[in-house]
């Protein structure tokens, strides 16, 4: 998940209705459920479809794939996060700080479900070219998180490049944790190591140099 923002030049969708955007949700809510009951292979595009009493035709209307739509799973559980966040904002008392507070706010989150964490992840990792928009919307929510716990609304280049190598390390140690290959503490560690690059490219900092 990087923090590369880049201009999407499809056509805009149409809004979605009321009734067209409850049956989004519907399918999305099945997605997330199925997922954290068995995980990424448990997401079965039928099976998504019965339980979001959808026909088949539909969903695939909605999401050409299953990576499409655990990607847009992904997109929904960072936006509530991102919601949450908003209401109750990270108490720390400088950038890195608040930002290290709230990724580990979220990876927490993420740790209540993880084989739905994790078949998000996986689509993540498999999302080709054809996902592309879908994944730029995570990047780009992921950077808008932390960028709020930043308190940064103007970034300069320098701070975008932090942004982007604590968001590849946040992914990097949500795989580990995922792959029994890193502790909660160790991820914390390394979470908190990496966010004091916000403190090296804050502009008063780059002043200095």
């Amino acid at each position: 998940m990087t923090a590369d923002i880049r201009a999407d030049h499809r056509p805009a969708a149409p809004p979605l209705t009321e009734r067209q955007e409850a049956r989004r949700r519907r399918i999305l809510n099945a997605s997330a459920q199925l997922a954290a009951r068995g995980g990424f292979d448990a997401v079965q595009m039928r099976e998504v479809a019965e339980a979001a009493g959808v026909a088949l035709g539909t969903l695939y209307r909605y999401f050409p794939s299953k990576i499409h739509l655990l990607v847009a799973t992904m997109q929904d559980q960072l936006q509530h996060m991102h919601t949450t966040l908003r209401k109750r904002p990270p108490a720390g008392a400088d950038p890195a700080e608040r930002v290290a507070e709230t990724l580990m706010r979220a990876f927490r989150a993420l740790q209540r479900e993880p084989q739905l964490a994790d078949a998000m992840v996986r689509a993540l990792t498999f999302a080709d070219r054809g996902v592309s928009p879908e994944v730029d919307t995570v990047s780009r929510l992921t950077t808008a998180i932390i960028l709020d716990a930043m308190g940064t609304e103007h970034p300069t280049p320098e701070q975008l490049s932090a942004v982007r190598v604590i968001e590849h390390t946040w992914h990097s140690a949500l795989i580990t944790w995922l792959s029994g290959r890193a502790s909660i503490a160790q991820v914390k560690i390394d979470i908190e190591t990496v966010c004091r690059l916000i403190d090296l490219t804050a502009p008063e900092a780059a002043a200095r140099r």
